[in-house]
């Protein structure tokens, strides 16, 4: 129990860091905290094997933070809340059959990404395979996708 105060207080220092973090390289707790913060949190009375471990779960949590932060930009592309100049529309193709889309569908695509349907809906009479698909951002916010041929767009969020 002694322990888990420490490590979510950590996790949390870590957390309000990360932006700086993610460009600077992982920094070790005992590194970023002076001998007083070390006291108050309890840090000081580890021993080196569980300061180790300690860093190393912090190291592996940061990682995989950076990454997700990375995968969300590349998501909501780098322009910010009005698309900018750098955010690049997805063209790919729908795998499989596809009749269309309702508020919750998810849309495999053949590039690997799954995006789903958050506003709109749209039926096709007859089912398409492999249908071209577009996914834009929107001038505000937000992601569009649209099918080759149809007019209707619906408004997706990625969700791998």
């Amino acid at each position: 129990m002694r322990i888990r105060l420490p490590l979510t207080l950590a996790a949390m220092l870590l957390a309000a860091a990360m932006p700086a973090i993610a460009q600077d390289g992982y920094v070790k707790i005992e590194q970023r905290l002076s001998a007083e913060q070390l006291r108050a949190t309890g840090l000081d009375g580890l021993s080196a094997e569980q300061l180790a471990l300690l860093n190393e779960l912090l190291r592996q949590d940061r990682q995989s933070a950076v990454q997700a932060y990375q995968k969300d930009a590349q998501t909501r592309g780098s322009g910010g809340w009005f698309g900018g100049n750098d955010t690049q529309p997805v063209t790919s193709t729908v795998t499989g059959e596809f009749r269309g889309w309702s508020n919750g569908t998810t849309l495999q695509l053949a590039n690997g990404q799954r995006w789903q349907v958050t506003e709109g809906s749209f039926y096709l009479g007859k089912p398409m395979a492999d249908p071209r698909i577009t996914i834009s951002p929107g001038k505000i916010s937000g992601w569009y996708l649209q099918v080759e041929g149809q007019n209707p767009r619906a408004k997706v969020k990625r969700i791998d």
